[in-house]
């Protein structure tokens, strides 16, 4: 970890202890500036594009300004991704979260470890150890990439079953963990859920469950197979707001907390360039953070970092030389255009069905590119079933077909433009709320928002 001496910091020793000893300054500092709990925010994906888009979603198109949106209020900087030299200028989600959890450069694809594939340790661990409480509540499975960095130690994010069993190992740092994973922790050959339960952690498996946790004990709620349903799609539009919500209240406590909280699936819209389901998560997102604005002007001694770990898609408002970007579609679906493919792959593609789904109406034309594409998708799946050749191919996906025709029609709808289905190396916006948000103006490494962290918890 890089040494870091906030010149903030000093200046406020300065202002605040002219009069006092060195040793009286920084027991001021740790006893009146160091905020009692960290909140960091991760929103996977999430590049400048991403919440330039979400303020002209969330306009409101009867009146003649532009509002201002959460994001808006608390932008404070932005922040470099790049991975470790091996892995060039292009981080992934590994490499990223392991560089703002740990203030470690790795390859793409390190979980926790750095390029010579050793363990080094995060600010949630380190924060355990001051005596604080810890949690994470992420929309991906709870082993994905940015969260088991925080918590697990592994040389691949694709290991998934081994992370797994690294947060068991690692129970005594975690305190409330929510998300998806199923399939990892209740498998074949072992039950990680019946275990965190023997080291005293409650579980719950439905939302509903977490208004009826006992106050302040330890927390397992996995709520899908993997990650959780698109928010557009899930059973609460706005559940990252409603477990983060849930969390603060297990995790309140005199010593304080840290806490991880992952918008994980606005990375998953920029993979599929789908923007419907990227701006119901980027909702999501804003939600939560409008709980935790309210929150820390009730609890001042609380600071709020959010930032990306890179950005996905390309994401463009505009595109083909038009100088628009119209999201008016986009504000009245109620359906993922995952959740639409689905159904048109099960079920007859006719006009009213598309258009009930969809909640807008579509042209003759888009009619008949959809149904050509699922016949051309379903004449190349059979195709593939009677091959002698498919051993390391994968077979066609109709449904995939479909849902990258769906997302075309949203395309030319609202004018939006991808250039890629990866991640890229630009930067990514900064926000903060709270006590010692000053920290993070201007522009950072990823690694430095680590390290500031680091030193609000004492390490220096």
């Amino acid at each position: 970890m890089k040494k870091f001496v906030p010149s903030i910091l000093a200046s406020m020793m300065v202002m605040s202890c002219s009069q006092l000893s060195t040793n009286d300054s920084n027991e001021l500092i740790a006893k009146d500036n160091t905020p009692k709990n960290i909140i960091m925010i991760v929103g996977d994906g999430m590049g400048p594009a991403y919440t330039t888009a979400y303020r002209y979603f969330h306009d409101d198109p009867t009146t003649a300004q532009v509002e201002q949106t959460v994001f808006d209020r608390h932008l404070v900087g932005s922040a470099s991704t790049y991975p470790a030299r091996v892995s060039g200028y292009v981080t992934d989600s590994a490499a990223g979260a392991t560089a703002l959890a740990t203030a470690t450069k790795s390859y793409n694809g390190a979980i926790g470890v750095d390029v010579d594939k050793k363990p080094v340790e995060s600010v949630l661990v380190w924060a355990k150890k001051q005596g604080k409480k810890t949690g994470m509540v992420v929309t991906s499975q709870i082993n994905h990439a940015t969260p088991a960095s925080y918590l697990a130690h592994n040389e691949s994010r694709h290991n998934y079953n081994q992370i797994a069993d690294n947060f068991l190992a690692a129970h005594d740092n975690i305190d409330v963990m929510l998300g998806g994973g199923w399939q990892y922790f209740i498998r074949e050959d072992k039950n990680l859920v019946e275990e965190f339960k023997t080291q005293g952690f409650n579980y719950v498996d439905n939302y509903n469950q977490l208004t009826q946790l006992p106050p302040g004990e330890k927390v397992l709620g996995l709520f899908a197979d993997s990650g959780l349903p698109w928010a557009l799609d899930d059973s609460n539009k706005h559940r990252l707001s409603t477990m983060t919500k849930a969390a603060v209240s297990q995790l309140e406590n005199k010593n304080g907390f840290f806490m991880l909280v992952e918008a994980s699936q606005i990375d998953w819209g920029g993979h599929g360039n789908d923007i419907a389901a990227a701006m119901a998560e980027m909702d999501d997102l804003a939600k939560t953070l409008e709980f935790l604005e309210g929150y820390v002007k009730e609890n001042p001694d609380t600071l709020v970092v959010l930032t990306a770990d890179h950005s996905t898609g390309g994401f463009t408002l505009g595109r083909d030389g038009d100088y628009l970007w119209q999201p008016d579609v986009l504000r009245t679906m109620t359906m993922s255009p995952s959740a639409i493919a689905k159904n048109l792959t099960k079920n007859s593609i006719t006009i009213s069905y598309v258009n009930e789904m969809l909640n807008f109406t579509i042209t003759d034309s888009e009619l008949e590119a959809l149904k050509k594409n699922k016949a051309s998708a379903q004449k190349l799946l059979a195709e593939f079933k009677q091959s002698t050749k498919k051993k390391g191919k994968k077979a066609p996906s109709v449904e995939k077909a479909l849902h990258m025709n769906i997302n075309h029609i949203i395309d030319q709808r609202t004018v939006t433009g991808w250039t890629t289905f990866g991640h890229t190396a630009v930067d990514v916006p900064v926000f903060a709320i709270g006590k010692q948000k000053e920290l993070f103006q201007g522009l950072s490494d990823n690694t430095e928002i680590a390290d500031k962290i680091f030193y609000l918890l004492g390490k220096s």
